[in-house]
């Protein structure tokens, strides 16, 4: 096992995943036996539109997922990001479940996953264990409504505001994001130039700075203010839904002593 995996590892033998550390001693008994753990490289593809979805992928520390839909021009354009908050690939399936959207990893590093059926025989012995995850698709759920209703009323500069604090916050690192003018683009669903326009504009105000492969921010107070607020309507859903489960620093310590 390597070094970036052992790290993800430290607390109670599990995962670095709110999600499966917000779970019960019991509950998480159920899973542990199939739980298996290793790294995924950046874009690396999980599920293709129409895949039998047979394995769960609960990103652990910096790792992130995304689902990405793909358009008629050969576009793809990203809806949420998931990171140790969560989970992707058959939550709440019952059996076969075809993949609607491309899912993929944004950022590299350790995951843990379970077979669906491992997790579905899981589920029907413990009804907690099913509420847990119903709890979770039901927060996912509020991402993508949210996400939709973002794109359609907000501007490109509060959105690429949005989306670099919602990597920032899945991270962990409050400086840097490694995204690249491309990546961001995506995000956006707009054309790379575009991107790096707003990029510019931003670096004009002091707010961010770029490297090869990353966006560094400059001033995070600001960024915020240039921000909407549909991140931060999410992480109040999922306080409700699921408290101590998004990706805060108490968030994480909370669901690791849990």
């Amino acid at each position: 096992m390597d070094a970036r995996i052992s790290k993800t590892t430290e607390v109670g033998s599990r995962p670095a995943n709110n999600l499966l550390r917000r779970l019960s001693a019991a509950d998480y008994a159920l899973l542990a036996p199939h739980v298996t753990l290793d790294t995924a490289g950046a874009n690396e593809l999980l599920y293709s539109p129409g895949d039998d979805v047979q394995v769960v992928h609960f990103p652990c520390g910096p790792s992130l997922a995304t689902f990405l839909v793909p358009n008629e021009d050969g576009r793809d354009v990203e809806t949420i990001l998931v990171g140790r908050e969560g989970a992707v690939g058959g939550i709440v399936s019952e059996g076969f479940l075809p993949a609607y959207t491309r899912i993929c990893v944004k950022f590299g590093g350790p995951f843990a996953r379970i077979h669906v059926a491992k997790l579905e025989a899981a589920k029907m012995r413990s009804a907690s264990l099913r509420n847990i995850f119903a709890r979770y698709a039901d927060c996912m759920l509020a991402q993508m409504f949210q996400s939709t209703a973002c794109n359609a009323i907000h501007s490109i500069e509060q959105r690429t505001a949005k989306w670099i604090i919602a990597a920032m916050e899945r991270t962990g690192d409050e400086s840097s994001v490694p995204l690249t003018h491309e990546q961001l683009a995506t995000l956006l669903g707009v054309g790379r130039s575009y991107a790096s326009r707003v990029l510019q504009s931003f670096k004009a105000e002091g707010v961010l700075d770029t490297r090869r492969g990353a966006i560094l921010v400059r001033n995070l107070d600001g960024l915020h203010l240039r921000a909407c607020l549909c991140n931060d309507a999410v992480k109040m859903h999922f306080e409700e839904v699921l408290r101590g489960v998004y990706p805060t620093e108490k968030a994480d310590l909370s669901s690791a002593q849990g």
